[in-house]
C-alpha cells in the first residue's frame, strides 16, 4: 500500500476462484439461514491504474446464477477510494458507493443505503490480503454506525492466476 492509497487493490489484480459465505437474505436481519457457494472472479485496473472493475459469476445452491460486478475509483484529492457494486440478484440496480481506504493492511468502507426498507450504514471490510489470498466481508448499522449487525456476507478470494 502506497501512502497515497492509489495502488491500494493492486493485490486483488488477476483471476480468483471465491468462495461466498453469506445470508440467504442479506437484507433479513434476523435471518439465521446461509448458503455457500463458489464463483470465479477477475479484477483488471482501468483509468490508467485510478481505477479497477472486477466481475463474480457463479451458481448458487438452488441453481440461480450470480454476476456481481464491482467499479473502484480513487479520488486522488480526497485520497479516497469509492466503490459500486452491481449484480444479477437486484437486475438495474447500481448500488450507492461506499468510500474509504486501507490502513495498517485493513480497507474499510462506508457508504449510506437502504436495506429492508431502512436508511443503513452499509460497511465493507477488506483483509488477509497476500499474494494468492485476500478476505472481503459485509455487515450494516441501523443507528449510524454506533453497532453492526453480524457479518452477513464473507468472501474469500484464493488467486488461480
Amino acid at each position: 500500500m502506497t501512502p497515497n492509497g492509489s495502488t491500494d487493490f493492486d493485490f486483488l489484480m488477476g483471476h480468483w476462484a471465491v468462495h461466498h459465505h453469506r445470508l440467504a437474505d442479506v437484507t433479513d436481519r434476523d435471518g439465521t439461514e446461509w448458503i455457500d457457494f463458489d464463483s470465479v472472479g477477475r479484477a483488471w485496473p482501468v483509468l490508467g491504474g485510478l481505477g479497477n472493475v472486477d466481475t463474480v459469476s457463479g451458481t448458487m445452491p438452488d441453481g440461480r446464477s450470480l454476476e456481481g460486478m464491482t467499479l473502484r475509483l480513487y479520488d486522488p484529492g480526497a485520497d479516497r477510494w469509492r466503490i459500486w457494486w452491481s449484480s444479477t440478484a437486484v437486475p438495474g440496480r447500481l448500488d450507492p458507493p461506499v468510500e474509504g481506504r486501507f490502513r495498517d493492511g485493513r480497507g474499510v468502507f462506508l457508504g449510506e443505503d437502504e436495506i429492508g426498507g431502512k436508511p443503513a450504514l452499509v460497511r465493507f471490510l477488506w483483509s488477509a490480503m497476500t499474494p494468492s489470498s485476500a478476505r472481503w466481508e459485509q455487515d450494516f448499522s441501523f443507528d449510524g454506525g454506533t453497532t453492526w449487525d453480524p457479518v452477513n456476507w464473507i468472501m474469500t478470494f484464493t488467486r488461480t492466476g
